[in-house]
């Protein structure tokens, strides 16, 4: 059985006063990044590729002096159950900018080149244990 676990992650023009995101501190944007997730293994691990596209959006931006105004990342993925393995990731993302969309477009495409999290996961990663 596959099991999905969504996530959301924000900021800037899209961020939400009232609803129920938690709100963390964030170096590219003064009010921070909203996230609303449950809090299981699976929920965590869609988040940390949603927050690290983020993340990267807003430092791509920056170095090519892209303005953003705000940012949308939706991820989800799935679990087989009776294996207890990852099905996928999939993610989304809305940009909120003024910059053409040529540019806005060719953004999304480096980031989802270099954003470390999504990277890291493509080439599988060994998970051990360490002894105490």
């Amino acid at each position: 059985m596959d099991e999905r676990f969504a996530v959301l992650a924000s900021a800037g023009s899209f961020l939400e006063e009232d609803g129920d995101d938690v709100r963390l501190p964030h170096r590219w944007t003064p009010g921070g990044v909203g996230v609303r997730s449950a809090f299981t293994g699976g929920h965590v691990l869609n988040l940390a590729v949603a927050a690290c596209v983020l993340n990267d959006l807003y430092r791509e931006a920056a170095a090519g002096g892209l303005e953003l105004r705000g940012v949308r990342v939706r991820a989800e993925g799935g679990f087989d159950t009776a294996l207890w393995r990852s099905t996928g990731i999939f993610y989304t993302v809305e940009i909120d900018s003024e910059a053409p969309r040529e540019q806005v477009a060719a953004l999304i495409a480096t980031v989802d080149e270099v954003a470390e999290i999504p990277r890291a996961l493509r080439q599988g990663a060994e998970v051990t244990r360490s002894a105490d």
